[in-house]
Formats: structure tokens, C-alpha cells, sequence
């Protein structure tokens, strides 16, 4: 009988250890697409001339009033650099993101326009 109850307390605790990892997964990805979609509609329309697809890497923060902070751009064109920090440093997120991940690594892709 013993073993019965452990055997059940062992498995409620891994089920429910489950459950919270997976609810976690959900809101970060969550919370990703949210700061994915607000950087894509602030870097629209970049001021130069794209005549091919420019791809960076971009880490960014969150500050405590909900803006992006940029930490920093790998890329192999200076100008994208400055283009990215400039329009990205400092805005404020519409949609308030409560995350615990202090950084976030978002892949930029830039294409040349219609």
C-alpha cells in the first residue's frame, strides 16, 4: 500500500511539473512574437536603397518602462547597423511584455521593395 501512495506522489508531482513548463513555453513564445511583429513595423521603409535581401542579428532588452534597448547588431554593413539601432533604441512597445528573459535574439531579414 506503501508503494501505491508513492508511486502516485510521484506521478502527480512529474504531471504537474509538466504542466507549469509547458504553460511557460506558451507565454515566451508569446511574448516573442509580440516583440517580433513591433520591431518588423518599426524598421518598414528603411531610408537606402535595398537592392538585396540584408540579413542581422539583433539583441535586444527590455527596459522597466517597456522599451527596446539594442545591445547589439551582427551584420557586414555598418549602415544597417546605425539603421537598425536608430529605429529600434528607445521605442516603447504598444503591448506590454511581462518577461522574466532579460534578452532576445531576433533574426532581421530586409528585402528589397516592390
Amino acid at each position: 500500500m506503501r508503494t501505491i501512495k508513492t508511486l502516485l506522489l510521484i506521478v502527480a508531482l512529474t504531471f504537474s511539473s509538466v504542466l507549469v513548463a509547458s504553460t511557460n513555453a506558451e507565454e515566451k513564445r508569446a511574448e516573442s512574437v509580440v516583440i517580433t511583429e513591433e520591431i518588423g513595423k518599426l524598421l518598414k521603409n528603411p531610408g537606402f536603397l535595398v537592392d538585396e535581401d540584408i540579413t542581422a542579428s539583433v539583441m535586444i532588452t527590455l527596459n522597466k518602462n517597456n522599451e527596446l534597448v539594442v545591445l547589439s547588431v551582427e551584420t557586414d554593413k555598418n549602415y544597417v547597423e546605425n539603421f537598425i539601432k536608430s529605429r529600434l533604441n528607445y521605442n516603447e512597445l504598444t503591448v506590454p511584455v511581462n518577461s522574466h528573459t532579460k534578452t532576445f535574439i531576433v533574426p532581421v531579414r530586409i528585402t528589397p521593395g516592390e
